[in-house]
C-alpha cells in the first residue's frame, strides 16, 4: 500500500469506547493527515481529519428480503422508508430495482456521512450518518420503517428517536423477517425514570464516553453550564468504556451522563450502582424551558446552540424565586431553580493564616467531605510517624520457591 501511494501508513486499533467510532486521538498521535476506518461505523461526524469509511460486504438474498417486505406491506400504496445495517448498503440499490416499480411510495436511504445537517434539502431527514426525502403527506409520522439488519444498538436508537412509526425488519443472518415487539413505550418511561433520578441528583459525573465525534467538547462544556446553572456539582471522568466495576469507585456521584456518539449513548444501567442518561435526558431534568414532546434524542450536537433542537436556559432567578418541586421517587421538596452562584469573596483582611487543608478541600469538593465520611480513605502517607529505614535486599525467585526458602526432598 505504501509502495502504490507513496503515503506513510500506519495501522490503528479501535478505539476504548466503542469499535464504530473513528480514532482521531490515535491518528493524532503518528501526524495522520486523513483515515480510512475499516468495519462497522456509527457515521458520526469527525472534527478534524476526513475519513473514508470502508463498511464491508455481508451477503444479502435480494429476493429473500423482496418477499419478506411484500408480506409485511401488501398495500403497494404504502409510505416506507428502507433502512439498513452499514454491511449491507451494498446490496440497497438492487432491493430498490425490485420493489421501485411495485411500491411507488418506497423511499431509501443513502448513506450521508461527513455531510453536515445544515445541508439537507427541505423535506429531507438526516440522521444517523443517513439521508431520505420524506414523501407522505402528514411527514415522517405516516410513515413505517423497514430494517434491513440484526437487532442491535443502531435498530434501538433509529426506534427511540422514530417512535412514532411502526417498525419491522429483516435480519439477513437468519433469513426472518419480524414486525419489532421491542415495547417503545415502555423503554420511554424508562428513561423518563432516569430523567426524574438526574432531577434528584446533586453531584453529577460526566463520562467522556467519545474524543473523535465533533463537538464533544462543546457539549461538555455545555453540559457543566447547566449543571451549574441548576445548582448541582459535577465532575468530567474519562474512564474508558463505562463499566460497573469502574463507575462504582465514585460513590459520591449520584447519577452520571455520557457523552458519546448516537449508538453508544443508551446504555442500559440496571446493573450499575448509579444510572447512566443521556445528554438530553440531563437537558430535560436541569433545563425547565424543555419540555417532553414525545421526540427523542440520541445526537448531543443537536443540544448545542445552532442546532436544530437547541433550547435557551430560561433567565437566572434568585433562591427567593424557586419554583417548588415534588420529587417523584422520593417524595421530597426539591427547588427546580437556575441560579447564578454568587463569586466567592475575598477575606477583607489581607494577613496571612494557617489553614487545615484537608478541612478547606472538604469545604469546595464534595468528593472530599464524602471521603471524610468513610470508614476507611485508602492508603495514608503518615508523613513523619513512620521510621526511615535503610533500603535491604529483597527477596529472589518466584513466588512458589523463592531462593532463601529451603526445598523439601521428594
Amino acid at each position: 500500500m505504501e509502495a502504490a501511494t507513496g503515503a506513510e501508513m500506519y495501522i490503528l486499533g479501535d478505539t476504548t469506547y466503542g469499535s464504530c467510532c473513528v480514532d482521531e486521538v490515535a491518528a493524532e498521535h503518528v501526524g495522520a493527515e486523513a483515515l480510512v476506518h475499516y468495519g462497522p461505523a456509527c457515521l458520526s461526524p469527525c472534527g478534524k481529519l476526513p475519513v473514508l469509511h470502508i463498511f464491508g460486504r455481508q451477503p444479502l438474498d435480494v429476493e429473500r428480503c423482496a418477499e419478506v417486505f411484500r408480506e409485511f406491506y401488501p398495500d403497494r400504496q404504502s409510505h416506507v422508508v428502507v433502512l439498513s445495517d452499514v454491511v449491507y448498503a451494498h446490496a440497497m440499490g438492487e432491493l430498490e430495482q425490485q420493489l421501485c416499480q411495485e411500491y411507488p411510495n418506497v423511499v431509501f436511504s443513502s448513506v450521508a456521512c461527513g455531510d453536515p445537517p445544515s445541508q439537507a434539502l427541505p423535506g429531507e431527514v438526516r440522521q444517523f450518518g443517513r439521508r431520505f426525502p420524506v414523501e407522505a403527506p402528514g411527514g415522517l409520522q405516516d410513515c413505517a420503517m423497514f430494517y434491513v439488519g440484526a437487532e442491535g444498538l443502531a435498530l434501538t436508537s433509529f426506534m427511540l428517536t422514530w417512535n412514532r412509526c411502526p417498525f419491522s425488519s429483516f435480519d439477513p443472518a437468519t433469513g426472518c423477517g419480524r414486525r419489532e415487539t421491542f415495547n417503545v413505550n415502555r423503554a420511554l418511561m424508562r428513561r423518563l425514570y432516569l430523567v426524574e433520578r438526574a432531577r434528584d441528583a446533586g453531584v453529577v459525573g460526566i463520562l467522556v464516553g467519545t474524543l473523535g465525534v465533533a463537538g464533544y467538547l462543546a457539549v461538555l462544556q455545555h453540559l457543566r453550564e447547566l449543571l451549574r446553572r441548576a445548582g448541582k456539582r459535577s465532575y468530567t471522568l474519562a474512564v474508558g468504556k463505562p463499566n460497573p466495576a469502574k463507575l462504582a469507585n465514585f460513590l459520591e456521584v449520584d447519577v452520571f451522563v455520557l457523552v458519546a456518539c448516537a449508538q453508544n449513548s443508551l446504555l442500559d444501567s440496571s446493573d450499575f450502582y448509579r444510572p447512566v442518561v443521556t445528554p438530553y435526558e440531563l437537558e430535560l431534568a436541569c433545563n425547565p424551558a424543555r419540555e417532553w414532546t414525545g421526540n427523542y434524542l440520541t445526537n448531543f450536537r443537536d443540544l448545542l446552540p445552532g442546532a436544530c433542537a437547541h433550547v435557551e436556559l430560561p433567565p437566572a432567578v434568585c433562591a427567593e424565586e424557586a419554583v417548588p418541586d415534588v420529587s417523584l421517587i422520593t417524595g421530597d421538596m426539591r427547588a427546580v431553580r437556575l441560579c447564578n452562584p454568587p463569586a466567592p469573596q475575598l477575606p477583607p483582611s489581607t494577613a496571612l493564616a494557617c489553614r487545615d487543608q484537608t478541612r478547606a478541600v472538604a469545604e469546595i469538593s464534595p468528593a472530599a467531605s464524602f471521603l471524610e465520611s468513610r470508614s476507611w480513605r485508602g492508603l495514608e502517607q503518615q508523613l513523619g510517624k513512620t521510621p526511615v529505614s535503610k533500603a535491604v535486599q529483597g527477596r529472589r525467585g518466584i513466588a512458589i520457591a523463592y531462593e532463601d526458602e529451603g526445598r523439601e526432598e521428594p
